[in-house]
């Protein structure tokens, strides 16, 4: 018989198989092997057979011999592995195992074996190790494969167990030198154990627009350092006030923040796109003036002729009542350039509300300024039953130059001027 005949007689026995058809398919597997009887795909297909029927010795032969005539086949040597496993063959397991990631070090179910195997073995920190790494080249969750998906969610367990008691552990020797820290640095330290050990990733600036190189990513700024913050936060009772009372009257004022056109890949937005659960009153929008909210709010005009706003065309300045509905989460984002600072001043806060940035989460308080640089990752929760208000504005990152802030505006303008009128 020839090889396309052998061939054929291959693609009938797999597709017996398919439809479900053991027997039809074991039955042609074994015409395969009376042809070729070293066909590899038919030793191992008459293996699953074997162990299908609780013949772990004959599915043991079966496999040995596909694995000699294909040594380099992953899926042959992982199921070997299982039946080492089955017959409590250690060594053989491991062998077999490490045969197949020598094959391909990225075949993730031969790392989760190899994981499992030193789980088994109780050497806890080397599983998390591996566990680590095939999580590291797995695909989204939302795509994990439905074989892999409860051995990559035990992965994912051991792995934030693991890293957890590291953080622990690496927070106790700290303790002693936190002490001699100074207040603004000991949480830096606290961040630094929580990366060594694998439970969060470094946070770094990453701008939307417009990004200056080697600006420090610091994630909340002293409010000690910027001389206008207690007059601001002094006028906190009138802000309200002009907010309370635009609430009542002008509801039609609030727009969704999150609006994107038709079309528009929304990412993580689909939930808040063109929802009220998250809507502003604009006093500033990209630099230009929404006046009639403006003369709607003269206290709050006034506070905010007091700051050092940042001023780019088409950016900046921006400024908001920001309102947040009961059970809303604003989801993990960064915003469009690190030559401004964010500040948010605090007006109506139930409780169950907080705030992140980077590494560091924090509570609104009543009238108590935050600033923050906003292309670090950040996000919002409002858990409570009750409506959450911040007015949002933005101010030129400190960190700049003076002479630099001309720079940002003849970039901002120079990328303005370019998308309006390049053509090929």
């Amino acid at each position: 018989m020839s090889p396309a005949q052998v061939a054929q007689l291959a693609q009938a026995a797999g597709q017996a198989a398919n439809a479900g058809r053991w027997q039809e398919a074991e039955r042609l597997w074994r015409e395969v092997r009376k042809l070729e009887p070293d066909n590899p795909q038919a030793l191992f297909s008459l293996a699953i057979h074997a162990l299908q029927r609780g013949e772990v010795e004959t599915g043991l032969k079966m496999l040995l011999a596909a694995r000699a005539a294909a040594p380099r086949d992953k899926a042959i040597l992982l199921t070997l592995a299982n039946v080492h496993q089955q017959r409590s063959d250690a060594a053989a397991e491991r062998e077999s195992i490490d045969a197949a990631l020598a094959v391909d070090p990225y075949f993730i179910p031969a790392l989760l074996a190899r994981a499992n195997w030193l789980e088994r073995r109780g050497t806890a920190a080397a599983a998390a190790a591996t566990y680590r790494n095939a999580l590291k080249i797995s695909p989204p969750e939302s795509h994990w494969p439905a074989a892999h998906r409860e051995q990559l969610q035990h992965a994912r367990s051991v792995v934030d167990r693991h890293a957890r008691a590291l953080e622990s552990a690496l927070s106790k020797r700290l303790a002693e030198v936190h002490e001699k820290l100074p207040a603004e640095v000991a949480s830096r330290w606290r961040e630094a154990a929580a990366i060594m050990a694998g439970r969060v990733k470094p946070y770094y600036s990453e701008s939307n627009q417009l990004y200056v190189p080697r600006l420090p990513a610091i994630p909340f700024f002293d409010r000690k350092d910027f001389p206008w913050v207690p007059a601001f936060e002094a006028r906190t009772d009138v802000i309200r006030a002009e907010i309370e009372a635009a609430l009542k009257t002008s509801r039609d004022q609030f727009n969704p923040y999150i609006a994107y056109n038709p079309g528009d890949p929304v990412n993580q937005w689909q939930e808040l796109n063109h929802s009220d659960r998250w809507s502003v009153f604009q006093l500033w929008r990209a630099g230009e003036p929404v006046q009639a909210n403006l003369d709607q709010c003269p206290q709050t005009a006034a506070a905010l002729a007091t700051v050092d706003a940042a001023d780019i065309g088409g950016l900046c300045p921006n400024a908001m009542f920001s309102a947040l509905a009961p059970h809303t989460h604003i989801p993990p984002h960064n915003g469009e350039t690190n030559a401004r600072l964010v500040v948010h001043l605090p007006l109506i806060v139930p409780p169950d509300c907080r705030f992140r940035v980077g590494f560091e989460e924090r509570e609104w308080h009543v009238g108590e300024i935050m600033l923050f640089d906003d292309t670090i990752e950040h996000e919002a929760r409002n858990d409570s039953d009750e409506l959450r208000v911040v007015l949002i504005f933005d101010i030129w990152n400190p960190l700049l130059q003076p002479a630099e802030r001309d720079a940002v505006r003849v970039l901002a303008a120079g990328a303005r001027a370019f998308a309006n009128n390049y053509s090929e």
